[in-house]
């Protein structure tokens, strides 16, 4: 499962996003998209752990949470449409 974290500070970084995660287990995948046009950041990630519970377990507490400035999104991604 992927954990889709929205409404990002734009100053989050990968490094600051796994620091989060990690308290609730191993985070094996982080990924933080661009803009193609700008190479900025888009205000949203995304997340795999190692343990759908602990992954279960970090989307009930930081939904919602203020981080950074902003309350942000936290859900299961939803696979990507193609």
């Amino acid at each position: 499962m992927t954990i889709y974290i929205g409404n990002l500070s734009f100053d989050a970084e990968i490094e600051d996003i796994v620091g989060v995660f990690s308290s609730y287990g191993e985070v094996t995948n982080c990924k933080l998209p661009l803009e193609r046009e700008t190479g900025r950041k888009r205000g949203f990630a995304f997340v795999d752990m190692g343990d759908e519970a602990q992954e279960q377990k970090a989307i009930d507490d930081l939904q919602d949470v203020e981080w950074m400035g902003r309350a942000i999104r936290v859900t299961k991604a939803r696979p990507k449409n193609n």
